[in-house]
Formats: structure tokens, sequence, C-alpha cells
């Protein structure tokens, strides 16, 4: 990767420069509405529903919420991902003395289970760069397969961080290919706020020529007034935040609450980033904790309003409701934006109070799709069949 001293700024206009680089080598994935989930979104939980949550005992919440879904379980590679990676390794190679130094041989490197993996696989071979990709052991099969069917050569290592290094190091080492890091680093930060940028124009434009959602009045002349984010690292959130500066829309992000996987919640209340997350949820994207750089950007700089959590089975619900609802098929990770409008009371008290009568139109980041068959089925089989 190249120096984070001489990145571009980290800024919105420096996310319209890595559109600019990105633009000819991802999708321009597609912006959906659906009235169902709309109205779901804008109908008062029961009385009965809070029961045995914070919120038992209070009036449930009112807003009135328009939702736009920005499709990245759509993207290459079925993730957002391939944002990142793709601005990275353009600015690798434009990088000055790196071609005659060899850098095209000695290829890149990185250390993923999952999206990352497949995206950076992908950005190589398109580039003509070699990318060894460090895989756990318990990887899943699909995955690495994916991975290497892109082009990679896999190698394994054990499952923690500390295991993983190591074995990246030894590449470095037997190589001297560059580190590509899935999350903390301004190149990754830049290209994955490319997604916010797009979707802002795109609802823009939708409102502007009356593809609103049927039945409700939206509102002319205007587009977004906040984009909830899922959050594991923080890159992509943080990107969607640089992309929103200046603009009046407001982000959130959204976390699994299980087994403390809502670190950046939990650090921004304390005012320090938790450095380390243990976490078997079943968004299996967002067990990893924010990175230093993302932090600078929700915390420091404040470019992040809030981060609301939601529990595992708000999760299951809420993919449910895409699956049978939309036709689409995304990952656990994807609906934790949705499930916080859905289900968590202090968000859709927020909306209620600041939105009023007229409502916010909310754009929510579906992450990606990379979820197996029988994955989907074992999360949904009944728990007597479980058992």
């Amino acid at each position: 990767m190249a120096d984070p001293a001489k990145c571009p700024p980290l800024t919105r206009a420096s996310v319209v420069a890595a559109h600019s680089l990105v633009k000819p080598y991802i999708h321009y994935t597609p912006v959906l509405t659906n009235t169902t989930l709309t109205t779901l979104a804008s109908t008062p939980q029961s009385v009965s529903a809070l029961e045995g949550t914070p919120w038992a005992g209070q009036e449930p919440a009112k807003p009135k919420i328009r939702l736009w879904f920005k499709c990245e379980n759509l993207q290459k590679v079925g993730a957002f991902k391939v944002r990142g990676a793709f601005h990275a390794l353009t600015r690798l190679v434009a990088e000055e003395g790196w071609e005659e130094q060899g850098g095209r041989e000695r290829g890149v490197v990185t250390h993923s289970s999952g999206n990352h993996a497949q995206a950076l696989a992908l950005a190589a071979r398109t580039m003509g760069i070699p990318a060894t990709i460090v895989m756990p052991r318990i990887s899943t099969p699909s995955k690495i397969a994916a991975t290497q069917s892109y082009g990679a050569r896999v190698v394994f290592s054990g499952s923690t961080s500390t295991e993983r290094e190591a074995v990246v190091a030894d590449v470095i080492k037997e190589t001297g290919a560059r580190l590509v890091p899935p999350y903390d680093h301004p190149d990754i930060i830049l290209g994955q706020g490319t997604l916010g940028l797009e979707m802002q124009t795109q609802v823009e434009e939708m409102i502007a020529s009356g593809q609103g959602q049927a039945g409700e009045k939206t509102k002319k002349g205007k587009g977004l007034d906040a984009i909830i984010a899922p959050c594991g690292g923080g890159g992509m959130l943080s990107g969607t935040a640089l992309s929103c500066e200046g603009t009046g829309i407001s982000v959130f992000g959204a976390e699994p609450e299980f087994q403390g996987a809502d670190d950046c919640k939990r650090g921004l209340a304390a005012g320090k980033r938790i450095e380390s997350v243990s976490t078997l949820t079943i968004a299996d994207g967002l067990r990893t904790p924010v990175g230093a750089y993302p932090w600078t950007i929700i915390h420091d700089r404040k470019l992040v309003r809030a981060m609301y959590s939601v529990t595992e089975e708000q999760i299951k619900a809420a993919l449910r409701l895409v699956l049978e609802r939309m036709k689409m098929v995304v990952e656990p990770s994807s609906v934790v934006g949705l499930a916080t409008a859905l289900y968590n009371e202090d968000f859709r008290r927020l909306v209620e109070q600041e939105g009023g009568e007229q409502g916010w139109d909310l754009g929510i980041v579906f992450s990606g799709g990379n979820i197996s068959i029988e994955a989907l089925g074992k999360m949904f089989e009944p728990a007597e069949k479980k058992a």
C-alpha cells in the first residue's frame, strides 16, 4: 500500500476523485425501494414486541421512514469491498518507482476469510498483479474456492489475528509483496466511500423523476436525510461519512450487540477505541474492531452521528424480510442497518422527533450477499431440528 502520509486527504473531494479511478472496474449498483418494508418501518412496534427490551413499558415510537436500499450485494464479488481494493491497487500502480523497482512481480498480500480476500484477488487479476491471500483454515470452503477462482494464491493459517499476521509477514519476507489491509488505510476508506456518492445521486434522481415510494409523498428537490451502514472495521462506514460531509445528510452506524460486537458504539460511549473483539455473531463480516483510521473519522471528526446495535434475532428477522419481501439474497451483516430502522426504538424515536410529519428518506446499505445456501438453511431451520 501507499504510505498513508502520501495519500489524498480524507475529504469528500478525495472520495469524488477515488470514484473516477474505480468507476471503470465496478458495477454501478442499483438503489431499490420496497413498499412493504417502508410501511413496516413507519408502523409503530407493538407494546408486546417491546417486552423484554430496554424499551419495555414505553410508548412505541411513531417515525415516518422511506427506505432506499443501495444493493452492494449485486456488486462484483458480491460485496462493496471491490471498491477499496481497486482504488488501492490503482493508486499503487501509479506510485512513482513502483513498477521500476519490481513491484508488479512482487505482488500484493492480505489476510482475510471473506469478502476482502475475493475483492483483492479480483482486483489483482484485473490489473495483472500476483496476489497472495492468507486465509484461516476454518474459512468457508465456498469463499476459499471463490478466492482461488480469481487467480490468487491462497496460503492457510490459524484463525487468530496473530497467527494470520505471522503468515503474512512470512509471505512479505519471501516475496516482497505489498500488504493491502482490509479497512484500516486511507486508500481503502476513500474507495469504499464511493458507494455513498452514488447513493446520494441515485436517490435524488429517483425522487426528481417521481420514482419514490408507492403511496408516499417524497420531498421534491431533495434527496436523502440520512444513511445507515453496517460497521465492522469501519472502512465503509467512515468512507460513507466522508462522502456525506458538507451535504447535510446524517450518517449512522449499525452493529450486532452479541458478545460485544458493538465495539464502536461502546468505544464512542467511553471516548476510546476498543482494539479487540471476540464474538461469534451471525453477522460474521462485522466481527472485527474498528480500525485506527476509521476511528479518526467516526469519533475524532464526529462525521458519524451515532452508533446503534441490534440483537441476533432482530438481524435474522430483517434478513427473512429481505429474502421474502424483496426476493434478494443478502448476508446477515448487510441487514443490521435495516434491523436498526425496524426495531431499535432509540433510532426510531430520533427519526420521529427530527423528521416529524414529513419523515426521513433513509438510505440503507446492503453491504454484501456472500452467504451459502447451506448457511441460510441452517439459520432458519426449526429449533427442534437443530437440537
